[in-house]
């Protein structure tokens, strides 16, 4: 994955809707969620590592595959309180992200959950592949080049 690729969240998330999808995998204790069109466009959910942070897919609630076949309706990003039946595992920082996506088929709730010491980011980024976001870094061909050659 291309760190350069990475663009704001609600940005790139509207450029997904609209898209059918031909592929979209994620799986609980993931760290990456990635939907894929067949003209090769790839929307990256993942976390840029730092340190001492944990950033991983809590939950899936629906079915990945009723993403897959249908334009995307609904794409949306939401914050969340810690749950209530939630154990604390030695973080002293947690956060939440809700990301919503819907079809005709269904619904899909995907729930990411941050944990760190409150020095690094828990957060959720969104990396695009083949994509143009409007107002974002679009990688130059030496860009490119660069990244294939550092592997």
């Amino acid at each position: 994955m291309d760190y350069n690729n990475m663009v704001h969240t609600q940005k790139g998330m509207a450029q997904m809707l609209g898209k059918t999808f031909v592929q979209v995998s994620g799986s609980v204790g993931g760290y990456e969620m990635t939907f894929e069109t067949a003209q090769g466009e790839r929307f990256i959910f993942a976390h840029s590592q730092d340190c001492c942070e944990s950033v991983d897919i809590n939950d899936i609630v629906g079915d990945l595959q009723d993403l897959v076949g249908e334009p995307l309706l609904v794409a949306e990003e939401v914050q969340g309180e810690t749950p209530v039946d939630f154990v604390e595992r030695d973080h002293e920082s947690v956060t939440w992200t809700f990301y919503k996506f819907a079809t005709r088929k269904g619904y899909v709730d995907v729930r990411w959950l941050g944990e760190s010491n409150g020095y690094y980011s828990e957060s959720v980024d969104l990396f695009v592949e083949g994509v143009v976001v409007p107002g974002e870094h679009q990688p130059t061909l030496s860009d490119l080049l660069r990244a294939k050659m550092n592997g």
